[in-house]
């Protein structure tokens, strides 16, 4: 009885759409797709410009534009399918459901790439490193599994006893993620020098922060429908994910020239391209010693 009773949510999927609310659902995601792609290319052609050592967080940026660039792909090939024109407004058909599956399958890779990203520019090595990153890629994996669960599969998103049920399991995952992370990046910012710390702090300050756009925008259907309602879930979604893919993306690369910068003002890493930073000068570029010749 009492799941019964509480299944009196409309999923934002089900719900019609005047002309101008689905032409701004398509708005942003045509732009935060293009800003993906946009991100792709720069991270592809600018992995050079950091040592092999930080490598590993502009692949990371690449895999995440990468696969939201397709993510949000399909989504615009959904919503446009999605919904069928009649009477001036947009009726969304059985394909419409998609519109927001598709966003929990790009976040269920993506958002653990983002835990490695951001980590792979930290202070951290070795088996704390390793350690640090299972954990908060597993709890990131889960709080999008879950969170889909609520959102998606049970009574498909229209019951209010689900949605609560998952959204707190889902919680609790954002929760490990925040116990274990900050203090990882806390000492990594106090053990830097003052610019790279600096920025470190700013992309790690963007990215938990932008986190919480998404158990927000979960719950606006347990409280609004409507569809000014579904058109804010999909512009939040769209605009969040840009900020912590792309915005993030560029600050964490910032971030990866500067401790080029600084490995090799400190003789601990070579590199052969000087590294620049907001047109300022960081260090010149050193190539590594000459093999000497064989026999």
């Amino acid at each position: 009885m009492l799941l019964a009773a509480s299944a009196d949510v409309t999923a934002p999927e089900r719900v019609v759409l005047s002309s101008a609310q689905h032409d701004l659902i398509v708005f942003g995601i045509v732009v935060a797709g293009f800003a993906l792609v946009a991100q792709l290319l720069y991270s592809w052609t600018s992995l050079g410009e950091v040592s092999s050592r930080y490598r590993p967080a502009v692949l990371a940026s690449l895999c995440i534009a990468g696969v939201a660039s397709l993510s949000y792909l399909m989504v615009f090939l959904q919503v446009h399918s999605g919904y069928d024109y009649s009477g001036g407004s947009y009726v969304p058909n059985s394909e419409a459901l998609s519109t927001i599956t598709s966003r929990y399958m790009d976040w269920a890779v993506t958002v653990p790439l983002l835990m490695a990203e951001l980590l792979a520019v930290c202070t951290l090595v070795g088996r704390r490193l390793a350690r640090t990153r299972a954990v908060v890629m597993a709890a990131a994996f889960a709080m999008i599994v879950t969170g889909y669960l609520g959102d998606q599969v049970f009574k498909e998103g229209e019951d209010t006893f689900w949605l609560w049920l998952w959204w707190g399991v889902s919680m609790a995952c954002f929760v490990v993620i925040y116990v274990v992370l900050v203090p990882a990046v806390v000492s990594s910012v106090r053990s830097l020098p003052a610019d790279v710390g600096r920025g470190l702090g700013q992309a790690a300050t963007v990215l938990l922060s932008v986190f919480f756009v998404y158990p927000v925008v979960y719950l606006i259907p347990i409280f609004f429908d409507g569809g000014w309602w579904t058109t804010t879930i999909h512009v939040a979604f769209s605009a969040a994910d840009v900020i912590a893919k792309v915005g993030f993306g560029m600050l964490i690369h910032k971030v990866a020239k500067l401790r080029t910068a600084a490995d090799v003002a400190a003789g601990d890493e070579t590199h052969p391209e000087s590294v620049w930073v907001n047109s300022v000068h960081h260090s010149d570029g050193v190539s590594p010693p000459a093999r000497p010749a064989a026999g």
